[in-house]
């Protein structure tokens, strides 16, 4: 039995791609009444619309009622250490479907679960939307263990005829690159909204890339890693999509739209968790610390823009 933990767009989506494969699946998500619109008319509306629950999905609201032997953590990674301190979950693999670096801890979402010592952890990562996994749309993710044992096994129980997971003991790696390219990802959404254009936005990719992959690897990163889905895949998808939130954030600050604070945008805290850890070891992330201090309120886009632009002219 597989049970997701979390009933939003991509932990339903998930839910569903599974039990589409034949798959035993429970979906839990904390709110009753939602929970039980879900299992009434076998739908998750309106995250992810026109997507209908196979019959092998169950759907819980109890906590208590779930038993399973993987979980897939779909909860956001600013929350997850609360969510497991509080829920006291074990089981014998966790996997985090959350991408970020905790803002209290400097922890990515493996790291998070490995502190606690409840099973074997994993990340699930790379680019993807929700509304295409829940479709069966042909999707591609990297799953992160460092127990290459385990991570074999993980892999042939998450993959899917339309879901094709590959394998890496980086976990380091993976959980960097999935956090990083949500920070790139506000930064390419505010050219866009500024108005800088399609240039700018190719500029930012690439300059944002390569303080990922620097930040990456000083951490012990491999830059193969860093390379692949996980990184330069999820960069390319959430750094060119409205459907990406961070991007989509980005683009309203851009505009100077205040953005939607009951929106999860990974890359807000990331920013900031990442900026302090950057300083602290002297790593230079110049776009980092910009989208830190924006949405924070420390400095106005005219000024991110103009320090960006004026900085030293070097070799590339």
């Amino acid at each position: 039995m597989i049970a997701v933990l979390g009933s939003g767009a991509f932990g339903t989506a998930l839910a569903v791609a599974l039990a589409s494969a034949g798959r035993d699946v429970i979906l839990w998500g904390r709110d009753g009444d939602a929970m039980a619109q879900m299992s009434a008319h076998r739908c998750n509306e309106p995250k992810l619309p026109g997507v209908a629950f196979p019959a092998n999905l169950q759907v819980r609201a109890d906590l208590d009622q779930v038993r399973a032997d993987m979980l897939l953590l779909a909860v956001p990674a600013q929350t997850l250490a609360g969510f497991l301190d509080h829920h006291r979950v074990t089981a014998q693999a966790l996997v985090a479907c959350c991408k970020g670096v905790d803002l209290a801890t400097g922890l990515g979402p493996v790291g998070i679960i490995e502190a606690r010592g409840i099973g074997t952890g994993a990340i699930l990562t790379g680019p993807s939307f929700a509304a295409d996994i829940g479709r069966g749309l042909p999707t591609a993710l990297t799953l992160a263990c460092r127990d290459e044992t385990a991570g074999k096994v993980l892999q042939d129980m998450l993959s899917t005829p339309s879901l094709r997971l590959y394998r890496t003991t980086d976990v380091t790696g993976a959980e960097l690159g999935g956090a990083l390219k949500n920070v790139m990802a506000i930064a390419a959404g505010l050219t866009i909204g500024a108005g800088l254009g399609e240039s700018a936005r190719a500029a930012i990719i690439t300059r944002g890339f390569a303080e990922l992959r620097r930040f990456a690897v000083a951490r012990g990163a491999r830059p193969e890693t860093i390379s692949g889905l996980s990184g330069l895949g999820d960069l390319v998808l959430t750094s060119t999509s409205p459907q990406s939130r961070n991007f989509s954030y980005g683009v309203d600050m851009g505009r100077g739209i205040v953005p939607d604070p009951a929106k999860t945008v990974e890359g807000v805290a990331t920013a900031q968790a990442v900026a302090r850890l950057a300083m602290a070891e002297g790593i230079d992330m110049p776009v980092t610390h910009l989208i830190s201090e924006l949405v924070q309120g420390h400095v106005t886009l005219r000024a991110a823009i103009d320090h960006l632009m004026s900085r030293p002219l070097k070799a590339e």
